[in-house]
C-alpha cells in the first residue's frame, strides 16, 4: 500500500505543456447524475507554459459552422454554448492548480479564479472543479476533465 512519502509533490513543471481532451464529465449535486459535459467525444487542449501562463478551449464534436458564414443569433447561441475558452496566469498549491482567468470566451469569467483539483495518472491529467455551479448552466455540479499528454 502506497503510503505519502511514496507519492512525489507536485510541480508546475508536472502541467508543462499541452494536454488534449479525453473526456469531459459531469456530475450533478446532489442527485449523482452524470452527463458528458461536451458530447462523448469532445474536443479541446489546455496547455501549461513554463512562463506560467495557461490556455484552455473545449469544444462539442461537430460543431455547424452558420450556413451563411455570418452566425445568426440561433447559430451564434449554440456555437457560444458548444464551447468554453479562457486563459491567465496560472499558481500550483499542493494538488489545487488555480488558473488566474485574464481573458475568458465569456466576460463573466475574466478576472476570476478558477480552481481545479489534480490527478495526475502517467500520461493523463485529470482536473476537477470542486462543487460549483456549471457556467453553462448554472448546475450545482462536479466537472472533470481527463486530458491525455501531447507528444
Amino acid at each position: 500500500m502506497a503510503g505519502p512519502a511514496d507519492h512525489k509533490a507536485l510541480t508546475p513543471a508536472d502541467l508543462i505543456g499541452t494536454w488534449t481532451l479525453m473526456s469531459a464529465v459531469r456530475e450533478e449535486i446532489p442527485s449523482g447524475t452524470k452527463t458528458d459535459q461536451f458530447g462523448a467525444d469532445p474536443e479541446g487542449y489546455i496547455t501549461y507554459g513554463a512562463d506560467g501562463r495557461m490556455m484552455a478551449m473545449i469544444t462539442r464534436r461537430g460543431r455547424k459552422a452558420p450556413a451563411s458564414g455570418m452566425a445568426t443569433p440561433v447559430e451564434a447561441e449554440a456555437l457560444f454554448r458548444s464551447m468554453l475558452s479562457y486563459a491567465g496566469p496560472f499558481t500550483l498549491d499542493g494538488n489545487v492548480v488555480t488558473h488566474h482567468v485574464d481573458l475568458s470566451w465569456n466576460v463573466a469569467f475574466t478576472g476570476t479564479k478558477q480552481q481545479r483539483i489534480i490527478a495526475l495518472e502517467g500520461d493523463r491529467l485529470i482536473l476537477s472543479t470542486p462543487e460549483s455551479h456549471d457556467p453553462i448552466d448554472g448546475k450545482l455540479s462536479v466537472r472533470r476533465m481527463t486530458w491525455q499528454k501531447v507528444r
